[in-house]
């Protein structure tokens, strides 16, 4: 019989630390739905009240802060941020063992899915605790990715991590423990400019 990972309190890292050097400006800060996309995410967390929020800012940390003044969510910045992806990731961590030492499950968002909701977040959360699995994570375009909820004995594992590597990786060697929700509009992210007009006029299609 498996073992059940059992995780008493989740908290959530917001990896907001990217360049966005293909879209020419902080992709964070791209209206959506009538506010910023980071603060979309940070809202979307922060409105489960149970979790402590931590929101990785890097490369435009001092543009960005201002827009983060969120009851319940706490911001650090990453000031190796030119490492990738990873560094957010084990900075997210630190900072969550630091301030929140309780803390035996972690679930990473990236601020560039502007279909993210707080019901998705919780979904996930009540499929791990169903499922005990080791980690839950989103699944669209037949990968894994975020929202992604890995439990504390995967910590190690993130934090070895180094460069522009994501936690898909871990999520992809373990993928038969993987418990699985299907988010195709996870699809979606922000990368470039015409990335952002697609979105934008599919909203208007929808309208």
């Amino acid at each position: 019989m498996k073992a059940l990972h059992h995780i008493d309190q989740c908290g959530i890292v917001i990896l907001a630390g990217g360049q966005s050097s293909r879209l020419g400006s902080p992709k964070q800060l791209l209206p959506f739905g009538g506010t910023a996309l980071v603060v979309r995410v940070a809202e979307a967390a922060c409105r489960i009240k149970l979790y402590p929020v931590i929101v990785v800012l890097g490369a435009h940390a001092p543009k960005i802060m201002p827009y983060l003044n969120i009851p319940g969510l706490s911001v650090v910045v990453n000031e190796g941020w030119e490492e990738g992806m990873a560094s957010s990731i084990r900075k997210g961590i630190e900072a969550m063992d630091l301030n929140h030492p309780h803390v035996d499950g972690i679930m990473f968002l990236v601020c560039d899915q502007p279909h993210l909701s707080h019901s998705l977040i919780q979904q996930l959360i009540e499929l791990q605790d169903e499922t005990g699995s080791p980690a839950a994570a989103c699944a669209y375009n037949g990968k894994l990715g975020t929202p992604a909820l890995f439990h504390k004995t995967l910590f190690p594992a993130l934090l070895q991590l180094k460069g522009d590597i994501g936690a898909r990786k871990i999520l992809e060697e373990m993928k038969e423990d993987v418990t699985i929700l299907d988010f195709e509009e996870g699809r979606i992210d922000i990368d470039t400019m015409a990335d952002y007009h697609q979105l934008l006029n599919e909203k208007k299609g929808e309208a």
